[in-house]
């Protein structure tokens, strides 16, 4: 029987193998190769060599000032929206009643497309600040603001979900023993709570650092980078770059692979690092 399923399992992998190559590998190789080339499309790319790679860096300083602010979004999201997540799920799994309903009320936001939420919060915000004169887009801190609340309106419930499931994995005897040797809610926390439910730690923070970097279309709907630039982050400077400056499309797309090492590095470094602590059960 296991030879059997051996012998046929690359037929079945097959498929597979293909739609991964056509949509993932393939599409990865044209990409690094055209970010070293000047092109206005695939077919009449002209290599160039690091030319996009220093315009990158040079031109404006856009990039840089966008990955700066990008990184602390991304920052101050990550710390919120987990910490809040461990907190609410910590809440739901006390047994208070209408848990289901606070689950779902929670979890909804997560359900809202980006653009949507960015145009939500924007009106939101706008009512605010338009009794003071004043518009998201009238200074970069109201934007700045804006997008962390975004983030943490949208993620929090999804994360506060995976944190339950891992609270309710913690073996009852643990508790129980913990309970009868003393140990109180603080130590209780951070003794048995944090250390047991480490895997989804590690999946909430992989998907809240990947999902912040890569945030777009909230960024684009809140405030467009407005005002001058100071609140672009760098999906929306590479968006800018390939399709709003004529010739520019070899920067943008070299913007884009650095832009994915950079992700690539700190999503592998999360995971190094936060696996490690994960308690073998």
């Amino acid at each position: 029987m296991i030879k059997s399923i051996k012998r046929w399992s690359g037929l079945f992998l097959f498929p597979t193998l293909i739609a991964f190559l056509i949509s993932f590998l393939i599409p990865l190789v044209i990409g690094i190769y055209l970010s070293f080339c000047d092109f206005r499309s695939v077919s009449d790319a002209e290599f160039v060599g690091i030319k996009n790679y220093i315009l990158s860096f040079t031109e404006n300083g856009e990039f840089l000032n966008s990955l700066w602010f990008t990184v602390k979004c991304a920052v101050c999201s990550v710390i919120a929206v987990n910490l809040i997540a461990l907190l609410l799920a910590l809440l739901l799994t006390r047994g208070i009643k209408g848990t289901n309903f606070f689950r779902t009320v929670f979890f909804m936001p997560n359900l809202i497309g980006g653009i949507v939420l960015g145009y939500i919060w924007q009106l939101i915000i706008n009512g605010v600040l338009y009794t003071k004169g004043m518009a998201i887009t009238s200074d970069p801190k109201y934007g700045f603001i804006g997008l962390v609340v975004l983030m943490n309106w949208q993620m929090i419930g999804y994360m506060m979900i995976i944190y339950i499931a891992g609270i309710q994995n913690i073996s009852t005897e643990i508790s129980e023993a913990a309970r009868v040797d003393g140990a109180g809610p603080v130590k209780t926390l951070f003794n048995i709570i944090i250390p047991q439910v480490m895997p989804s730690i590690t999946i909430c923070l992989f998907l809240t650092i990947t999902n912040s970097f890569k945030l777009f279309d909230q960024n684009l709907a809140l405030t467009a980078g407005a005002p001058g630039k100071k609140t672009q982050m760098i999906a929306l400077d590479i968006y800018n770059t390939f399709y709003g400056k004529i010739g520019f499309e070899g920067v943008g797309q070299a913007k884009a692979v650095i832009f994915s090492v950079i992700v690539a590095v700190i999503a592998l470094l999360q995971l190094y690092f936060t696996r490690r602590k994960e308690v073998e059960n």
